[in-house]
């Protein structure tokens, strides 16, 4: 539901618009947001249009208003995130619409991030424009709720996937895996990936499956590719090893044996972290500049990452096939609960059909 003034509700068109262009760079802004941006003429004329392509490029609203030039003036700029008022990689924002001459500024949602958080909007109605807020808000706060979960948590936003059986199974007694889902639903996991920072996976994936773990060429550079590994016990002939296509960290606690290192190929990076923990891993994920990744792991550390609340979204490929066997092979280990009102609840947000199999996803 849309609660605005009857006199603003003519914006609302136009941010549609303004979101539809940030979303056409999802997944390559980290760590910076998605924003797009729009400009119309003193008669209410589109006269430009930008969008924000990646950290370091220009922003949206320089993107709008250079396509705009002097078309701008005593105009309207609208945009899907709060103009930042600082320096940072770019001049501030805040600064090139004051300069412009515009009039008007039309703003989707706050900017989380305290640097500018309601201080780009002072800005602008201290230098006499008036500023419309709260314009498709949850539309514009839902595109970037990933680089709002970190900026707000200091960790990025955790999906979580696997594929199962109808009756709960990633695999066969006998470890047997390949393949549980049909292409199509492989085809949707690369375009999850694409759109994420990073993917994770245990060391028993590396030995069991020995996975490239990219898009398969839809992104461009690929995800970042993590292996979180207690004790190091790695296959030295792994692909993730070929640093070439996508980069590769393997990250380790204290128990790690570090002499895996001697002879392995020069590319993969270290990183060493204090503990096992999840959580410790993403804070430096996000360090990084990550804003969502993907944990595509094992029943062990697909656990440990929901218990450490580093899971915030489920996607999981349902394969009507049935493949019985024991409760190891299911997807999750057991979280120790004793009661049903005690378990994790989720809710169901989408449900998409991928020829034979079913895709849910769910948030925390």
């Amino acid at each position: 539901m849309i609660n605005l003034p009857e006199d603003q509700k003519i914006w609302i068109p136009w941010m549609r618009r303004s979101i539809q262009l940030a979303l056409l760079a999802a997944g390559k802004t980290s760590p910076n947001p998605l924003v797009g941006s729009i400009v119309l003429d003193s008669g209410g004329r589109l006269v430009g249009e930008g969008f924000h392509t990646g950290a370091g490029n220009p922003h949206a609203e320089i993107e709008a208003l250079s396509q705009a030039g002097k078309k701008s003036a005593n105009g309207t700029i609208v945009v899907t995130l709060e103009p930042c008022c600082h320096q940072g990689l770019t001049p501030p924002c805040t600064e090139a619409i004051i300069k412009a001459g515009l009039k008007r500024v039309v703003v989707g949602m706050v900017d989380p991030d305290p640097r500018v958080s309601g201080n780009g909007i002072s800005r602008l109605k201290d230098s006499g424009l008036e500023v419309i807020e709260g314009v498709l808000s949850q539309e514009c706060e839902l595109i970037n709720r990933e680089f709002s979960f970190r900026v707000r948590n200091g960790r990025p936003w955790g999906i979580l996937k696997w594929a199962m059986s109808l009756d709960g199974r990633i695999g066969l007694p006998n470890g047997n895996s390949k393949w549980i889902t049909d292409v199509p639903a492989r085809n949707s996991v690369h375009q999850i990936r694409s759109n994420c920072d990073a993917v994770i996976v245990g060391g028993g994936t590396v030995r069991f499956d020995n996975p490239l773990l990219t898009s398969r060429g839809l992104s461009n550079p690929e995800p970042l590719r993590v292996i979180f590994s207690r004790s190091l016990n790695l296959p030295k002939d792994a692909k993730l090893w070929d640093t070439k296509i996508a980069r590769t960290i393997i990250a380790y606690g204290p128990e790690g044996d570090e002499s895996f290192f001697s002879d392995l190929p020069d590319g993969p990076e270290k990183l060493r972290l204090n503990t096992n923990d999840p959580a410790e891993l993403l804070n430096s994920l996000a360090k990084k500049g990550c804003n969502k990744i993907l944990w595509e792991c094992g029943p062990q550390l697909a656990t440990s990452a929901i218990k450490a609340n580093c899971v915030q979204e489920l996607v999981v490929f349902v394969a009507p096939k049935l493949l019985g066997g024991k409760s190891a092979m299911s997807p999750l280990n057991s979280f120790g609960f004793e009661s049903i009102s005690s378990t994790y609840k989720l809710q169901h947000s989408f449900l998409d059909r991928k020829v034979e199999d079913l895709c849910w996803r769910l948030l925390f």
